[in-house]
C-alpha cells in the first residue's frame, strides 16, 4: 500500500496515473463541526496501481492532484461524487472533468435509487466490504492498517464497478444518458450558491412581503457568518429560529435573550449584535423596496388524479426499461407535468422525454390509457380501451 506524504511523491504518482484512461477517486473528510469539509485523505487508483494521499502530512502541496483532476484526457471516476467534487472545487478552484459517477450510472442501469457503494460492489463483484472503520476520525494519526485498507477499498473495487457499468451502458446505448447527468454534476453553479440566495434552502413559511424580506436578510447573514467562521449554519442560527425572527422580529438584545429559538447566551455571543443590526435593516426597509413574494404553486382542478396516473406510468416505465425512477422524474416533476404540458422539468427533455415524457403527455391528454390485460397493467390506445369497455 502506497502512502503519499510528500509533494514529490504525489507529483510522481499523479504523473503515472495521468498515463491511463481513467483514475478512481475518493476522499475522507469531516464536516460535523465546520461549514467547509475538512479534507483528511485522498484515495486514488489507476487500472494497475493505487495509493492513499495523507493530506495532513506536513508540507504536502496538493497541486499535482489538482492538475490530474483537471486533465481532460483522464476520466475521473467517483461514487456519489457531489461532496468529493465540492471539496476539490473549494480547495483547488476547479471542477474535475471529465467525470463519471457510478452511483448515477447505476441508477440508469437499473440498480435502484441512490445505491450505496458497498451494495454496488457486492452486486457486481460479490466482494463484501468491511464497514467497521466507516466512522473513523480521519484526522487522527497514525491510522491503523485496517482503516487504511478500508479507505483504499473505496477506489480499488471501484475499478471493477466502473468497467462493468460502462460496458452495461454501452451495450444498452445509454452512455449519453449519463453524460447529461455529468454536465449538471460538473457545473460550478451546483457548488457555488450566492449568499443572497441562501433563503432558497428554507421552506416558505412566511406569507407577508416584509416577513419574506426579513427571511432573505437573516438567511444571507447566517450564510455569511457560517462561511466566515467555518461553522455549520445551524451553529449560527437554526432554521426554526429564522422563522421565529421573521414573525416576531427582536428590537433589542433583551428581546433576543427571550427568544425560544435561539441558544442560551446568544445575546452575549459574537452573533447577537450583528443579527440585531440585520433585523433593524429589515424593519426599516421602505414598503416600495420590499421583495415580491414567490408565487405559490396552484394545483389545477383534476391535476391530483393526473399525478397519480403519471406515477403508475412512471412505475411501468421503470419496470420496462430498468431505470431508477429518481433518474427519470420526481413527484414534483409529475405534479408540474400534470398541471402543464410544457412544464420546465427534466422529464420533458432529452432522453427522458423519449422514454417517458411524450407518453406522459399522451396519457394526461387522453390519447392513451392505462388498462389491465391478463392481470397486468399496460399502456393501451384509446381505441383498445373503448373496445374493451364495449
Amino acid at each position: 500500500m502506497k502512502i503519499i506524504t510528500t509533494t514529490d511523491d504525489l507529483a510522481e504518482i499523479c504523473q503515472q496515473m495521468a498515463q491511463h484512461p481513467y483514475v478512481t477517486v475518493d476522499t475522507e473528510f469531516l464536516r460535523e463541526s465546520t461549514f467547509w469539509p475538512e479534507l483528511c485523505l485522498i484515495q486514488m487508483a489507476s487500472p494497475d496501481d493505487g495509493c492513499i494521499v495523507d493530506v495532513l502530512a506536513k508540507g504536502i502541496d496538493l497541486a499535482p492532484f489538482f492538475k490530474l483532476m483537471g486533465d481532460e484526457n483522464v476520466v475521473k471516476v467517483f461514487h456519489a461524487a457531489r461532496q468529493d467534487i465540492e471539496i476539490i472545487y473549494n480547495l483547488g478552484n476547479l471542477i474535475p472533468h471529465p467525470v463519471f459517477d457510478t452511483q448515477v450510472a447505476a441508477m440508469v442501469c437499473g440498480f435502484g435509487d441512490s445505491i450505496s457503494y458497498d451494495q454496488l460492489v457486492f452486486r457486481i463483484t460479490s466482494a463484501q466490504i468491511d464497514k467497521s472503520s466507516r466512522f473513523t476520525d480521519w484526522r487522527r494519526r497514525p491510522l491503523s492498517t485496517k482503516q487504511l485498507d478500508y479507505a483504499l477499498a473505496d477506489v480499488t473495487h471501484l475499478r471493477d464497478v466502473y468497467q462493468s457499468i460502462k460496458a452495461n451502458l454501452e451495450e444498452q446505448n445509454r452512455s449519453h444518458w449519463v453524460d447529461e447527468e455529468m454536465e449538471i454534476l460538473t457545473s460550478p453553479e451546483t457548488y457555488d450558491m450566492p449568499v443572497e440566495n441562501a433563503w432558497r434552502r428554507l421552506k416558505m413559511r412566511v406569507r407577508k412581503p416584509r416577513d419574506f424580506a426579513m427571511m432573505k436578510l437573516v438567511a444571507e447573514w447566517r450564510e455569511t457568518m457560517a462561511r466566515k467562521n467555518n461553522v455549520p449554519r445551524g451553529r449560527v442560527v437554526k432554521d426554526d429560529a429564522i422563522y421565529e425572527i421573521c414573525g416576531h422580529p427582536p428590537k433589542s438584545m433583551q428581546d433576543i435573550s427571550q427568544m425560544r429559538g435561539l441558544s442560551r447566551g446568544f445575546d452575549r455571543n459574537r452573533y447577537g449584535e450583528s443579527l440585531l443590526a440585520i433585523v433593524k435593516v429589515g424593519l426599516e426597509l421602505p414598503n416600495d423596496e420590499l421583495p415580491t413574494m414567490p408565487r405559490m404553486k396552484k394545483t389545477p382542478e383534476g391535476s391530483g388524479a393526473a399525478t397519480e396516473m403519471l406515477k403508475v406510468l412512471l412505475k411501468l416505465t421503470v419496470e420496462a426499461h430498468g431505470v431508477a425512477a429518481k433518474v427519470i422524474a420526481t413527484v414534483d416533476d409529475l405534479e408540474k407535468i400534470a398541471a402543464d404540458d410544457n412544464a420546465d422539468v427534466a422529464a420533458l427533455k432529452g432522453w427522458r422525454r423519449e422514454l417517458f415524457g411524450d407518453t406522459a403527455i399522451k396519457l394526461k391528454n387522453g390519447q392513451i390509457a392505462l388498462g389491465i390485460q391478463n392481470k397486468v397493467i399496460k399502456v393501451i390506445t384509446v381505441n383498445e380501451a373503448t373496445a374493451a369497455a364495449e
